[in-house]
């Protein structure tokens, strides 16, 4: 038995793309690559549905490209195995290879509510050269399958100009623990530098808000670390609600 790829999911309704767009927009890089690749809306299926975990480098550097997401942040292993190469000399679209590796298993039911649907992400940090506290704002699509949560912020949602961030989360009862990562913008005080860390939250009784704090490494490698909540908007995500939240996001007003 097989498990979807839903941090893949996330990225590709982030982008708001469908399966036949996605496939589209990687044929065209891949020839703007030099790299001419059969991506199709088949081969996506088969990617989100976790039948393949390990395309070929063709359609890992394409998917980098098109979503400006790592390939292990896309849920996919970048292992460098030969494909598998048939009777009439031609490969598949997918890395194969000879040995035996175990059959994944079922991800555990969930263990409280499903908390799917549009989120606002809301952090703190504190800049050391500009002596002064900022914050972060991202409109975020939150799938879940199992105990795992993948976030993708959507196109155009970020209060710090173009600056994707991602997230991978496991829930244990009201307890969210996890990873994120941040690619600020090429045109931003950051300058294109990418940023990850750890994340862990507390899921409030409603199931509507998730509050806690984040640690990561600045520029000087020092360790920072500041407050970080997430407040549903949307249980739905649907193509309307995600053409709803492509906006820049903006903080409610204080009740």
């Amino acid at each position: 038995m097989t498990s979807p790829n839903e941090s893949f999911r996330a990225v590709r309704l982030g982008l708001r793309l469908s399966q036949d767009e996605l496939a589209r927009r990687l044929r065209d890089v891949g020839e703007q690559l030099g790299e001419p690749n059969d991506a199709s809306k088949r081969l996506v299926q088969r990617w989100e549905s976790g039948e393949v975990r390990a395309p070929r480098p063709v359609y890992l550097r394409a998917l980098e490209a098109v979503t400006n997401v790592s390939a292990d942040r896309l849920g996919f292993t970048s292992a460098q195995l030969p494909p598998r190469v048939t009777d009439d000399g031609t490969g598949g679209h997918d890395m194969t290879s000879d040995r035996s590796f175990p059959t994944p298993q079922p991800l555990p039911a969930p263990t409280g509510d499903d908390y799917s649907g549009v989120w606002l992400s809301h952090y703190e940090y504190f800049s050391s050269s500009r002596e002064n506290t900022y914050s972060g704002l991202h409109h975020v699509v939150l799938t879940q399958r199992g105990n795992r949560l993948a976030a993708s912020s959507l196109p155009g949602a970020s209060s710090n100009a173009d600056s994707p961030l991602h997230l991978d989360l496991t829930v244990d009862r009201n307890v969210v623990t996890g990873t994120w990562t941040e690619q600020t913008a090429d045109d931003g005080y950051y300058r294109g530098a990418r940023y990850h860390g750890a994340i862990q939250l507390l899921v409030d009784p409603t199931g509507r808000r998730m509050t806690g704090k984040w640690i990561g490494f600045g520029k000087e490698f020092d360790v920072n670390t500041g407050p970080w909540e997430l407040t549903l908007l949307d249980r739905s995500t649907a193509d309307d609600a995600i053409r709803r939240f492509s906006v820049v996001p903006t903080l409610p007003d204080p009740a």
